[in-house]
């Protein structure tokens, strides 16, 4: 006789809240919550670096739309399937608050966002990229909380007092992961399975932890290679989690798509790391956070840091300053043009041969 557990991991029943008429999608706003820790954290970092305030969010501006695209390019990309079935309005591709959203497409075009936001105001991208990595982790802690309001992303039944209760809903108004059918409003209980978003988050919040410390234990983790540690770390956890997953992926050669991009992410993370290690020892000065172009921004009207204002001379410092006198200035002064002569010799005074 198999023993139940006495409790199970809860999830919710619902994805959304209405104002009205208008939903309010919980996948969304743990998105919001974990760009809005992300921001924070990497200004912090930032100016402790010595940098502008208000940088990483003039940035943001510019990789957290990237982002959102790339992450849902590349689930559409993998998974065409999922949002071109036969029957299904296409429209469904830009249902964001739905979940979808690949990291990986996310991290590739957010970074081509980053990338332009930093030319824009003179910053080098890799002392950047390692002021904003531990915050990039821990927001996708926060969004994997997401999938625990859609009952997705969750591995294979389990007995363990930690498995995680997914239900199945008989309503086309929530957002669910399995579709039963049934009587409209009702939910019932498809199972307990592994609860592999909650792996993912305690992973993700272990690695924001580890790299906090080793950016002050280690004094080498500068240009770039503080975010190439966070890509490591990350895709060694996200290629076990991914393993302990059923929802349907595309399989080569026995691995899930995410397994082998993980694969690829680890080793060019740890070529760059290596490579930049023997190039550019150490951290970036503060003056190395910009590019020899850049200007301080100042609002406009101001004056910028690096000009001084035009004063006038005081009372005292002009007399202090005494005018050069010329033999113009005085027509009294006689002045002799004439060639220095040698002097007559005294009268008497012969020369004698």
């Amino acid at each position: 006789m198999t023993t139940q557990p006495l409790a199970y991991l809860p999830s919710p029943t619902t994805a959304q809240i209405n104002l009205g008429p208008f939903p309010i999608r919980f996948y969304a706003l743990c998105i919001i919550a974990g760009i809005a820790i992300a921001v924070w954290l990497g200004e912090r970092r930032w100016r402790a670096k010595g940098g502008e305030p208000h940088i990483v969010t003039d940035i943001a501006i510019w990789a957290v739309p990237f982002g959102l695209v790339g992450g849902r390019l590349y689930n559409v990309i993998t998974d065409p399937e999922l949002y071109f079935p036969r029957g299904q309005d296409w429209v469904h591709v830009f249902y964001v608050w739905d979940g979808g959203l690949g990291i990986w497409g996310a991290i590739m075009l957010g970074a081509l966002g980053a990338w332009i936001g930093a030319r824009r105001r003179g910053v080098k991208l890799t002392p950047y990229a390692d002021s904003v990595a531990p915050g990039i982790v821990l927001a996708q802690a926060m969004g994997r909380w997401g999938n625990w309001f859609n009952n997705e992303l969750y591995g294979d039944q389990t007995t363990k007092p930690w498995g995680l209760t997914i239900h199945c809903m008989a309503t086309t108004g929530t957002r669910v992961a399995v579709p039963c059918s049934g009587v409209p409003g009702t939910t019932t209980i498809l199972g307990h399975f592994q609860p592999t978003f909650l792996y993912e988050v305690i992973w993700d919040a272990l690695i924001c932890v580890v790299l906090l410390w080793a950016d002050r234990r280690f004094k080498n983790l500068g240009h770039g290679r503080l975010f190439a540690l966070y890509v490591m770390g990350y895709t060694v956890g996200r290629g076990w989690i991914e393993h302990l997953r059923s929802d349907y992926a595309h399989h080569f050669f026995g691995l899930r798509v995410n397994d082998w991009v993980a694969i690829l992410c680890f080793l060019a993370a740890l070529a760059y790391f290596l490579i930049s290690q023997k190039r550019s020892p150490g951290k970036e000065t503060e003056a190395e956070l910009y590019w020899p172009h850049f200007k301080p921004y100042a609002p406009e009207g101001s004056v910028p840091a690096a000009e001084e204002p035009a004063t006038e001379p005081t009372a005292e410092a002009a007399e202090a300053v005494e005018p050069e006198v010329s033999p113009e200035d005085h027509p009294d002064t006689e002045t002799s043009t004439e060639p220095e002569t040698e002097p007559a010799t005294a009268p008497g005074a012969e020369k004698r041969e």
